[in-house]
């Protein structure tokens, strides 16, 4: 109230409650609560605004809150620390936006993740500041869960509430953001701003909301934002994300290239396939789709581990077209009649997963079963033509390196060693499957041909 209220902060107060509060703090005994509430003190002050005093057109209060938070004033935060970060909560949906400076683009993803989706977000942004670097300085990221869902089998109410938790993300971005009118910023209402003009923000499509774009471009013009319907590229003034494929296009012509000097044309030659991500993903599902020839093997994200031993490449290519094409599809959609003898489809939330004789005879294991994340761990040292990385996570690093240097506990109990590999290629279009810089170099000679395709 003191730091933040549009008309009644007050500097002064803020400042003797703050050293009350950190002569209080300083009389806490036990170290780890003495940690978490200092952690709870640096998150408050490096709020810069709120929309905690705004209200709706019934003059009621906004069924959500949204916090803009200088991230380099967190210091426990995990690096790359963004300028900002916009973080919005509701009963129904919970979302954060990452900034790595003031003029910066990314898009916004529909997260499953509902643990860890800012850490899901934060390695989106380590990717996009890389690919922006010859567009703008920095990148920028969103994602949200939504809290409410109803059942996937209800498609349309399922889809009818992700676009509502959307709209509420959007909106408690935008509440927070300055407008442009006649040249001039202004302010948002109701908001006491501690930092800085800053009227840029611009979204785009990702996982989950490639067809989201004139929704976004709707809640801007319903707020009159300045950039009218560039606020969301893509939609019906602009290009469709998922459906051009451009960076699944991108990596299919360097594996072309990499299999051309391996003697084998991929675009008229079966080849076999292991894979991250799924087929609602727009540089997996694209990707899986650039030829009619992948004999896709196995393939897992972070809810199901998909497994077609001896897949039949006119079939799976012809089914993976219909997983595509169907809204917020996962692995579960897939047709098991078109799986091979001893495949299937496994959660990976699963204490143990038998494994039938043909898994077996690949992965050349005499187990009976595997847990998830020791499956996972063999199918990326099996051996194939190609593992593509359509995915989010570090999943190879370099011999010489521990886990914790790959900044990636998620995948920690599956993560491989580059020389583990047994594939030919590995085509990079995810966020990053292998780790920087060493991991590239630490397959034997002759044995994979790694390159990378942001």
């Amino acid at each position: 109230m003191a730091r933040l209220h549009p008309l009644d902060a007050d500097a002064t107060l803020a400042e003797t409650l703050l050293a009350e509060l950190r002569e209080r703090l300083d009389n806490v005994a036990n170290l780890d609560e003495d940690r978490i509430l200092n952690g709870f003190l640096a998150v408050i002050l490096a709020i810069r605004r709120s929309n905690f005093w705004q209200q709706t057109a019934a003059c009621e209060s906004k069924p959500y809150l949204s916090f803009k938070l200088e991230s380099a004033a967190i210091p426990f935060l995990p690096q790359p620390r963004p300028l900002f970060e916009i973080w919005v909560y509701s009963p129904r949906v919970e979302g954060v936006h990452l900034r790595g400076a003031k003029v910066a683009r990314g898009g916004l993803r529909w997260s499953d993740r509902m643990e860890d989706f800012r850490t899901e977000v934060l390695g989106l942004v380590k990717a996009q500041m890389v690919k922006n670097s010859v567009i703008v300085p920095m990148g920028s990221k969103g994602g949200f869960v939504c809290k409410q869902l109803p059942l996937t089998s209800e498609r349309e109410a399922f889809m009818a509430e992700g676009i509502a938790c959307y709209k509420i993300f959007i909106s408690g971005l935008l509440d927070l953001t300055d407008n442009l009118v006649a040249g001039q910023v202004v302010p948002p209402p109701h908001v006491r701003r501690l930092d800085a003009d800053d009227p840029y923000l611009v979204v785009a499509a990702d996982k989950g909301t490639a067809t989201f774009s004139d929704i976004a471009n709707g809640v801007s013009a319903d707020y009159d934002f300045w950039l009218g319907d560039a606020f969301a590229s893509g939609g019906s003034a602009g290009y469709d994300h998922k459906g051009m494929g451009i960076t699944a296009r991108g990596a299919r012509e360097a594996v072309k290239r990499h299999f051309r000097h391996l003697g084998k044309d991929i675009q008229n030659e079966d080849f076999t396939v292991i894979g991250i991500g799924d087929m609602a993903g727009d540089v997996f599902g694209n990707g899986m789709l650039l030829s009619k020839h992948i004999r896709l093997k196995a393939a897992f994200n972070h809810q199901h581990i998909f497994i077609d031993p001896n897949p039949d490449a006119a079939i799976s290519y012809a089914e993976r077209c219909r997983l595509f094409q169907l809204p917020r599809s996962s692995w579960a959609d897939y047709n098991r009649e078109c799986i091979s003898a001893g495949g299937g489809i496994f959660e990976r939330s699963a204490k143990s997963i038998p494994l039938s004789a043909e898994v077996k005879a690949w992965l050349n294991t005499d187990k009976d079963s595997m847990a998830p994340l020791e499956l996972i761990n063999n199918l990326l040292k099996a051996e194939a033509d190609l593992l593509y990385n359509g995915g989010i996570g570090t999943y190879v690093k370099a011999s010489t390196e521990s886990h914790a240097d790959a900044r990636d506990r998620a995948n920690d109990g599956l993560r491989v060693n580059g020389n583990e590999l047994r594939v030919k290629v590995v085509g990079e279009g995810g966020n990053p499957g292998l780790h920087a810089e060493r991991s590239y170099r630490v397959c034997p000679q002759g044995r994979a041909d790694l390159f990378r395709c942001d």
